[in-house]
């Protein structure tokens, strides 16, 4: 772990920790669209397949976070799944605008990143796309960088989406924080030199950048 006087680089993930988290957006989702969280849970495991063979043949969640796949295709596959495990046709047309619907917007966090860029720490926001729209304004004060998987072919965890966005920040990972709310890419970035935090709410992230960082980030 480098010398935490060294830290210069902030990344953050989206969905779960600059939203509201995305168990409670998919519950919120699930229960609009009369669909049990199980059985979406298993459709999706379904869909993601083994860990020894998720790569081996066509991922539609991959591909989807890769932008190799256009929403309503996959809207078919999630639809397809859920339909199979529920035993009745699920409505795809909109399914993940739906779904985005239900997030709600983490001021907390957004504002924490904000006091990190105004105190001259680079930022980066890295984000694992479902073809959705982001709230892009004010972004311009917030990031430093920002990379959307769909928009660079690549995707969290695998190696060289982290190291694009290093390479968009002109940092070395040993000088950056990773913040997601994913252990498996939080793990990841560890694994490439970054000081990684899981994050879990606002209160424990922002009182563990404060010291990382030794900057006044907590409000």
């Amino acid at each position: 772990m480098p010398d935490r006087g060294e830290l210069r680089g902030l990344v953050v993930d989206w969905g779960g920790v600059l939203t509201s988290s995305l168990t409670d957006g998919l519950e919120a989702w699930a229960a609009t669209d009369g669909i049990d969280y199980a059985d979406y849970r298993a459709a999706m495991k379904a869909l993601l397949g083994n860990d020894s063979d998720v790569e081996v043949r066509f991922n539609p969640v991959h591909a989807l976070e890769r932008g190799e796949l256009e929403v309503p295709a996959f809207e078919e596959h999630l639809g397809a799944a859920l339909s199979a495990r529920l035993g009745r046709p699920v409505p795809t047309e909109g399914l993940l605008a739906r779904m985005f619907d239900q997030f709600g917007h983490a001021a907390d966090m957004v504002g924490l990143v904000r006091r990190a860029h105004d105190a001259g720490i680079r930022t980066a926001l890295l984000s694992n796309s479902w073809g959705n729209d982001y709230p892009r304004e004010g972004w311009d004060k917030m990031f430093d960088v920002v990379v959307i998987s769909g928009e660079v072919g690549m995707r969290k965890p695998d190696a060289d989406i982290f190291e694009h966005t290093l390479d968009l920040l002109d940092l070395p990972a040993r000088d950056c924080v990773f913040v997601d709310d994913l252990r498996r890419n939080v793990a990841a970035a560890v694994t490439l030199g970054f000081v990684g935090v899981h994050h879990v709410d606002y209160a424990s992230t922002a009182a563990e950048l404060t010291a990382l960082f030794r900057v006044p980030l907590q409000e």
